[in-house]
């Protein structure tokens, strides 16, 4: 009789271990997914920018540099951490090149120009909504990895906690002051 309560006792044990792992590695994937939707848009505002920079290198040459050399470093980045570095620092570039936009009429009323603003618009919108869902799962997996019983099987098994997409840039947070 005694073993039997020790066999079941070791039986449920097993069991919530290997729940608790599956639920584990089913968090990690969803965090691996929602990094590679997030990664498809980043690549599709990617392949835009050539456009974009052709598009404005008559206008504003010094913003179309700037822009390439930032999508360079793009090229060069390892990992998740260097790629969600590099994608804060296109963004930011993207944004001054439509802000330098304003100075040039032409440019503001090419519709190349015009097509391309649009079309990156449309991808920011997207980005920020896989960088928002990224987050969630990243935050549910984290929380997940730290609290007790799964954070004795994430540290068995070495579940690392991952990275949130964060802002950086201090004048990103503070508010927009609008004058007319």
């Amino acid at each position: 009789m005694k073993w039997i309560i020790i066999l079941i006792i070791v039986v449920v044990i097993v069991l919530i271990v290997i729940s608790a792992y599956n639920k584990l590695i089913r968090m990690r994937n969803k965090v691996d997914e929602s990094y590679a939707t997030m990664d498809v848009y980043l690549k599709k505002r990617f392949d835009l920018i050539p456009n974009l920079v052709a598009t404005v290198k008559g206008y504003a040459k010094h913003e179309a540099d700037t822009l390439e050399k930032v999508v360079a470093q793009r090229g060069n980045a390892h990992g998740t951490g260097e790629i969600l570095d590099s994608e804060r620092a296109i963004t930011g570039a993207i944004r001054n090149l439509f802000a330098v936009a304003e100075s040039y009429p032409d440019l503001k009323a090419n519709q190349n120009f015009m097509d391309l603003q649009g079309q990156l618009k449309k991808v920011e919108e997207d980005i920020a909504n896989a960088r928002k869902y990224y987050n969630a799962v990243v935050r549910e997996y984290n929380d997940a990895i730290m609290t007790v019983p799964t954070n004795i099987i994430a540290g068995l098994f070495h579940f690392e906690k991952r990275q949130m997409f964060e802002v950086d840039n201090e004048n990103e947070r503070q508010n927009v002051k609008v004058e007319f």
